[in-house]
């Protein structure tokens, strides 16, 4: 080949790099990054089958951070916000951005100013339309134990305040069977109004109102946090997966463990399943120090 054809072929093959078109046995590493006449830039000869450059190893991936639940194996993303506590990791359901990553903690909050911000006539997602009253939570601002449903029913509905109804009497029995009170414990839910026919929460709803939740326990800042059923729990470890996969496992979430049992109205249908919850208090228990109540 002469210098004339030769000029044209390395000046076309120089435009194709440029492009990020070159042939397939170029170093992309490098001369995607490098003109092919800059200092440092390899050469025709250099870039041809049999005399490949020396290729150095990619820079590492940053990890997400961990906000060690979320949800946060599961196929997904809980959470960054969430991982499981032993020896295999905890992979979040879906692939977009987690709760704990778009809800940053407000500093110097607390449970009255988030009331405050939610205001007492709502409108901001559609299950205002039906409501009665905005279920905010009750307890002990302080406690060190939460537990977390997935919305009003009618009962709560009528009266302003979480699990009141047939599935609130067996909470209640519960958290004594633990040695504690109503009063010692924080309860709350993923919605603050009812939704309709008792149906779970909708994806909006959910989006729209749990980050009032996550405010809820940040100010409070408990030891462990108990999610009721399927719905707090997919919420909080950004999971799709059913509750029977993750049950009575810990969690780290926010600070807090993380466990998830059966909702007290599914122990209603299903009382074989108590045997089971009592299991996971059982471990709640334990982590906070405290001793059955002696019948």
């Amino acid at each position: 080949m002469d210098s004339s054809a030769r000029g044209k072929l390395e000046a076309w093959l120089h435009y194709a790099d440029d492009l990020g078109l070159g042939p397939f046995y170029l170093d992309r590493a490098v001369t995607r990054f490098a003109a092919p006449d800059s200092p440092g830039a390899p050469s025709f000869a250099e870039r041809r089958v049999g005399t490949p450059p020396e290729i150095s190893a990619p820079p590492p991936i940053p990890s997400s951070p961990v906000v060690p639940a979320a949800a946060r194996g599961f196929s997904g993303a809980p959470p960054s916000g969430s991982q499981r506590v032993g020896t295999s990791a905890f992979v979040p359901a879906v692939s977009a951005p987690s709760l704990f990553e778009s809800t940053d903690r407000v500093e110097n909050d607390s449970l009255d100013r988030i009331r405050t911000d939610i205001g007492p006539n709502c409108t901001r997602c559609k299950l205002h339309k039906a409501r009665t009253n905005i279920v905010f939570g009750v307890g002990n601002p302080k406690a060190q134990l939460v537990f977390v449903g997935e919305g009003p029913g009618r009962d709560e509905d009528e009266q302003g305040e979480p699990f009141v109804g047939r599935a609130g009497k067996l909470l209640t029995q519960m958290i004594e069977a633990m040695g504690l009170r109503r009063q010692d414990v924080y309860i709350c839910n993923v919605v603050k109004c009812r939704p309709p026919e008792n149906r779970l929460p909708e994806k909006d709803e959910i989006a729209t109102c749990s980050p009032y939740l996550l405010r809820q326990l940040d100010a409070i800042g408990p030891k462990v946090i108990c999610c009721l059923g399927a719905c707090s729990a997919q919420t909080l470890l950004n999971t799709n997966q059913g509750i029977s996969r993750y049950r009575g496992e810990w969690f780290d979430f926010r600070g807090a463990k993380l466990i998830a049992t059966y909702h007290p109205a599914y122990l209603l249908r299903n009382p074989n399943a108590k045997s089971d919850v009592w299991k996971d208090l059982q471990k709640v228990m334990a982590v906070l120090g405290l001793q059955p109540k002696r019948k």
